[in-house]
């Protein structure tokens, strides 16, 4: 299997929300995609402001579509701006280089999806999905 499962995704949000809840970060919502962008599970815990799904799922999809964490589309998008705005106008606001988000990996290193968070700071939101997908015996990238 190239994509993430439904398992595989509730597993990785349930681990990234018992990492935030030990580490005492404001609400979250986290997402996961799969290999196409797609929906495989989200959830938006207690709190958690209406943006969050939204953000979460941007920096997923960045992530997912440019083969590459949200962080590194971040820095990226600080040398070349106007082709990142061109991204995001292209992808109807979708797109979201901030960091919060990482790709899922299979051990032979193809990707399988993305997770995004959005609640806490960058730092946190990123720290959480590596958690998550770490519990589910996954890599990232």
């Amino acid at each position: 299997m190239t994509t993430v499962t439904l398992a595989q995704a509730n597993t990785i949000i349930a681990a990234a929300l018992v990492e935030s809840a030990k580490a005492g970060y404001k609400p979250m919502a986290v997402v996961v995609l799969d290999d196409s962008g797609n929906v495989k599970a989200v959830q938006r815990q207690d709190g958690a402001s209406m943006f969050r799904v939204d953000v979460a799922s941007g920096k997923a999809w960045a992530a997912v579509g440019m083969g590459a964490a949200s962080r590194v589309l971040g820095q990226r998008a600080k040398d070349n701006p106007n082709f990142f705005v061109s991204l995001a106008a292209t992808a109807q606001g979708r797109f979201l280089p901030q960091t919060g988000a990482v790709l899922i990996k299979h051990a032979n290193g193809s990707v399988m999806g993305a997770v995004g968070a959005s609640g806490g700071t960058g730092d946190e939101d990123e720290a959480i999905c590596i958690a998550g997908i770490e519990a589910a015996g996954l890599a990232h990238g």
